[in-house]
């Protein structure tokens, strides 16, 4: 095969590849809907009122204490990871219900309606929202992560992007430097011929 003929057809094998990085590279420019899709959640605090006067272990390396809608909460990261005390005994405070749950993000997801709408369903500790926006709880740090439609789409143009395309990991693993490989290929050969025409 000619230089010439090897040269094109790196070109048309890589056709499909620059138009996807070509349109994903705009929508990561633009950044279309991005704050809604990566918005950051967390339960919403109130003044904590009268001090607390906890004594903190000395395995503790360090503490928060944050007042939600299901009353006073004692967060402590220990060589564990974080947990979560009752502020009273001290002990571990039990994982909660279903209802407190829905009452806890009902709370943080109404500062923002038109995202969120409101709480439809409740799975262990996962609340789906009238939106479609799943909202998932890590009682242990009492933090709150969500995601939408809109996540998951921005998330596909990132698999189109990095030419993700099979959702077979072994073969994906294959497809991005094999681009670039063409990539690589196709700009020496470019070289080339350039060279050629010169002398």
């Amino acid at each position: 095969m000619t230089v010439r003929k090897l040269h094109t057809a790196a070109g048309l094998a890589l056709l499909l590849p620059f138009l996807a990085w070509i349109v994903t590279a705009m929508i990561f420019y633009l950044k279309p809907g991005y704050e809604g899709a990566y918005a950051f959640l967390q339960p919403r605090t109130y003044p904590l009122g009268a001090p607390l006067a906890v004594a903190p272990d000395t395995s503790w390396r360090e503490v928060r204490c944050v007042r939600t809608i299901l009353g006073s909460h004692l967060l402590a990261r220990t060589p564990a990871g974080w947990a979560q005390y009752d502020t009273a005994s001290r002990g571990l405070r039990p994982h909660p219900t279903a209802g407190k749950i829905r009452a806890l993000v009902a709370d943080a997801i109404s500062q923002d309606p038109e995202r969120y709408g409101h709480v439809a369903t409740v799975s262990g500790d996962t609340v789906t929202t009238t939106t479609g926006v799943v909202v998932t709880l890590d009682w242990d740090r009492l933090s709150l992560s969500q995601r939408g439609p809109d996540t998951d789409r921005i998330d596909f143009y990132y698999r189109i992007h990095y030419l993700q395309w099979t959702g077979v990991k072994a073969l994906d693993k294959v497809l991005g430097p094999l681009g670039l490989m063409l990539i690589l290929l196709l700009s020496m050969l470019g070289v080339r011929l350039a060279l050629q025409k010169k002398k």
